[in-house]
């Protein structure tokens, strides 16, 4: 205890003492804490606000202390573990967990003190790495540049050598899609198939997969003609820490769209209102048949017994119907691109495809599509004549 100037006051019918609290960041905290009957009492207090004081500052010195000396290797570990995985969703921490495990830890032949790391050591990482498939340079690179921006700011290194590195641009998807002839021998065979409304709202209206499978019969308005999409179904990976296996399981749950640009209403084809109606029926039809064991989610596209679909379901009906009918084989986002592509044929502003798309912003819908435009023999004809069978 202070032997000197007592650290109690009284005020307000009460004994008090000042307090000192240290707060996350490593400030500090003042004020005063009341309520005690006796100078001893508050003085006791003050003392043991002091020690608790004392410790935690001592244990936020230690914890604050850079270990400069750590290896690139072990603090890309130690980063994506502790601090990259606690911000980000399941999916990304995915890709990034086989980006580190898979591609840059494998390709660290001389591993040094990360305060050592240089451009030439980066530029030589990426060049071995960038051989192994056309992403590899450019996702490792990306993820390198986020945990020396991080290691830069905690202390770990002075300057950030990433910035002097050689860039490798990001891949554009190859997409397939078809031409007029196979499309329409697609919709032909397609009317068919029970996967018929998922692919009408793909192609009509351009939907990601995870939207048409997170779809919902209350999104529906069928007086506006529209569907709002507001959800979308993902398959979220749970991972162990420090494992590099990708993933011990998945399951699939409902999450926020892509971007906040993603959340929309659009008007859609009489056609997809009537096969959404038909899809009413049936589902309706099997709640009957199933009763209790029927699982109601209210997904309009569903298992029978009313379950969601697995991810990959839709894109595996694609490629059986595809190989069936001797059509080239196209994906979920195959549909979506050609739905891109009638409305830039179409001479629609950029800036309403990239709204019903629900992009981001205008320049990924420049990225991905202003470069698509075919000659005559493109499906804008057929669209424009006979766009659907009968």
């Amino acid at each position: 205890m202070n032997k000197g100037k007592s650290v109690a006051f009284y005020e307000n019918k009460s004994w008090y003492h000042r307090t000192k609290t240290l707060l996350e960041d490593g400030s500090i905290k003042y004020s005063k804490k009341g309520g005690f009957s006796s100078k001893l009492e508050a003085e006791k207090s003050y003392n043991e606000n002091i020690r608790s004081f004392k410790e935690a500052y001592r244990k936020y010195c230690i914890e604050s202390e850079v270990d400069t000396s750590i290896t690139f290797k072990n603090y890309l570990i130690y980063w994506f573990e502790e601090l990259f995985c606690a911000r980000i969703e399941n999916t990304t921490q995915m890709l990034g967990r086989y980006t580190l495990y898979h591609l840059i830890i494998p390709s660290l032949e001389n591993d040094i003190k990360i305060k050592y790391v240089n451009t030439e050591y980066l530029d030589a990482l990426f060049q071995k790495i960038s051989i192994i498939s056309k992403s590899a340079g450019n996702k490792s690179r990306e993820l390198i540049s986020i945990a020396m921006k991080d290691a830069m700011i905690d202390g770990y290194i002075n300057s950030n050598p990433i910035l002097g590195t050689r860039p490798y641009p990001r891949e554009k998807p190859q997409v397939r899609i078809l031409d007029k002839s196979q499309l329409q021998a697609f919709l032909k065979v397609a009317k068919m198939d029970s996967w018929y409304l998922e692919i009408l709202l793909g192609l009509l209206c351009g939907l990601r997969k995870g939207e048409i499978l997170g779809l919902k019969f209350e999104d529906i308005d069928e007086k506006e003609g529209t569907i709002f999409i507001q959800r979308q179904l993902s398959s979220n990976p749970i991972s162990k820490k420090n494992s590099s296996k990708l993933a011990e399981s998945y399951q699939c749950i409902e999450k926020q769209p892509k971007t906040k640009n993603s959340i929309r209403r659009i008007k859609v084809p009489p056609l997809v209102l009537n096969e959404l109606e038909n899809r009413r029926l049936q589902v309706n039809l099997d709640k009957l048949r199933l009763g209790d064991i029927y699982e109601d989610n209210g997904y309009i596209s569903c298992q029978k017994n009313g379950r969601p679909h697995s991810m990959s379901a839709m894109n595996i009906a694609l490629t059986k119907l595809c190989k069936r009918n001797g059509i080239p084989v196209i994906s979920v986002h195959s549909l979506r691109h050609m739905y891109a592509t009638i409305l830039i044929e179409k001479s629609v502003p950029l800036s309403q495809i990239s709204a019903l798309l629900g992009h981001s912003s205008i320049s990924t819908t420049f990225e991905y599509y202003c470069g698509i435009i075919n000659d005559d023999e493109n499906i804008i004809a057929f669209m424009n004549n006979k766009f659907i069978p009968v």
